[in-house]
């Protein structure tokens, strides 16, 4: 992992669905749940997801708030 991809998780929303325009740090742990369970999409936004579940899975999203509003 980047440590960039951590800033990103801040400041990239979600382009598309339920939550689009809601920042990726902030998505609901069970959308996360669902969308790995259905399957991380290609690419950047797939990585950043994964990222995202693997952060909230572990308790560890409270990591990405000295992150926030740099």
């Amino acid at each position: 992992m980047k440590p960039e991809a951590l800033q990103l998780l801040v400041t990239r929303t979600m382009p598309y669905g339920k939550h689009q325009g809601r920042l990726i740090a902030d998505l609901p742990g069970n959308y996360l749940n669902w969308i790995a369970r259905t399957g991380f999409p290609k690419g950047e936004l797939g990585r950043l997801l994964a990222l995202m579940h693997e952060l909230d899975h572990n308790g560890l999203s409270s990591l990405l708030d000295p992150l926030r509003n740099k």
